[in-house]
């Protein structure tokens, strides 16, 4: 199964805090029903590309919606054909 990882910068607010965006994140991947993981610099989530990119689209625009002058997001998928994995098994085998 794809996986995306996605960082997403609010650019042009009045604070150097950007939790409140996080949080709003976090709740549409929620609702999307996706697992995923936070990282400290970024979230992972699992699913379908075009679900993947839904939900990176709405975390993007939300970021907008919500008065970020300016929104950089960085995307990088994972996109293994070969043999079915998940997130839960590609730590275990990072971590052997």
């Amino acid at each position: 199964m794809p996986f995306l990882e996605i960082s997403v910068v609010p650019v042009g607010t009045n604070t150097a805090s950007f939790s409140s965006y996080v949080t709003d994140a976090v709740n549409l991947i929620e609702q999307s029903g996706l697992n995923y993981q936070i990282t400290p610099t970024a979230t992972v989530i699992e699913g379908e590309i075009g679900q993947l990119m839904d939900v990176a689209k709405a975390m993007h625009e939300n970021v907008i919606a919500n008065g970020a002058t300016r929104v950089i997001t960085n995307i990088c998928i994972d996109h293994r054909t070969d043999k079915n994995t998940d997130m839960i098994q590609q730590v275990k085998t990072a971590q052997k």
